[in-house]
């Protein structure tokens, strides 16, 4: 491995009593940080947990009451985070799951837990793909702690990237590149991209790339309507897109994207274009080839495996 690349982590799941519904403990080997994670019927276990009885922060996260394809979170921190997570969840309604952040050692002071609130409040606020919860964006200038403290308090967040999306939190992730310089012109702000597409025979057409694992559907893409397949799974995120303006009509049973969507997978994005279940990895090919996205998938792989030794 050469110098610049990442190396892999090893991140341990326990689940405290066998159950993957109840409550988890996760940590990063190497790492003091721990993350407990429950549901509401596991919310007593871990509030009486010893561990999360110390200074850390906490986060709710459930559905956002105001719209349905959004998550909502509130973030917050304490000196013992047991007794102000319960106190915040008997204010909230829409939580779904409870985390506590501490470490293994009890090393975070009220200073550090103040500071990655703050940090935390921030990221996700510019990351944009949550609503929060909390009123007041903190100033993270007046978290004032030692130059060496800050540098540790960043290296303790960039370990929060890594095992918050790992148990169902993806918070944090910053927006692709393809949605966030939407006021460039697409040729522009997906250059080095490789470019997907869909023909259908009715005319319509959409295009798409992928970035750090999200597909993303651009605008002046279209998307095909009362085709008559009302059982197609992505039904109602179609009908959220629509509501949310970020799909038009455009004329005759078709639409168009009018802002970029960032999709989970390429047959969520190929359902919604062809208003029918759909296998995205053989529906979207490679701009202008008849390269399916499944096929080019492959040779990706193949072209990004390490040369064998002979001998």
């Amino acid at each position: 491995m050469t110098a610049g690349e990442n190396f892999g982590k090893t991140i341990q799941l326990f689940l405290v009593d066998g159950k993957p519904s109840g409550l988890r403990k996760a940590t990063i080997h190497g790492w003091t940080g721990l993350l407990f994670v429950s549901g509401a019927s596991a919310f007593g276990d871990l509030t009486a947990r010893e561990e999360v009885d110390r200074t850390g922060v906490y986060i709710l996260s459930g559905p956002d009451p105001d719209s349905a394809k959004t998550v909502r979170v509130y973030i917050g921190s304490g000196n013992s985070v047991a007794e102000r997570i319960k106190q915040s969840a008997l204010k909230r309604e829409f939580w779904e799951a409870a985390i506590t952040i501490t470490t293994s050692d009890d090393d975070l002071s009220k200073g550090h837990a103040e500071y990655l609130e703050a940090r935390l409040i921030e990221l996700t606020a510019q990351a944009g793909r949550v609503a929060l919860d909390n009123g007041t964006q903190p100033d993270t200038s007046r978290r004032r702690l030692p130059e060496a403290d800050v540098a540790n308090m960043e290296q303790f967040l960039s370990n929060l990237r890594i095992i918050l999306p790992v148990i169902g939190l993806d918070m944090l992730k910053p927006q692709p590149r393809a949605v966030t310089q939407s006021q460039q012109p697409v040729a522009e702000r997906t250059i080095g991209e490789v470019r997907f597409e869909i023909r259908h025979k009715s005319g319509v057409r959409a295009f798409a790339v992928e970035e750090d694992g999200e597909f993303i559907v651009l605008e002046g893409s279209e998307a095909l309507s009362g085709t008559g397949y009302v059982q197609q799974s992505y039904g109602k995120l179609k009908e959220q897109l629509l509501a949310d303006g970020i799909l038009m009509p455009n004329g005759d049973e078709r639409l168009r994207f009018v802002k970029p969507w960032s999709f989970s997978s390429p047959s969520a994005a190929a359902a919604v274009v062809l208003d029918r279940n759909s296998n995205g990895r053989t529906e979207w090919k490679v701009e202008g080839a008849k390269l399916t996205y499944h096929e080019w998938q492959e040779r990706e792989a193949v072209s990004n495996q390490p040369p064998r030794l002979i001998g």
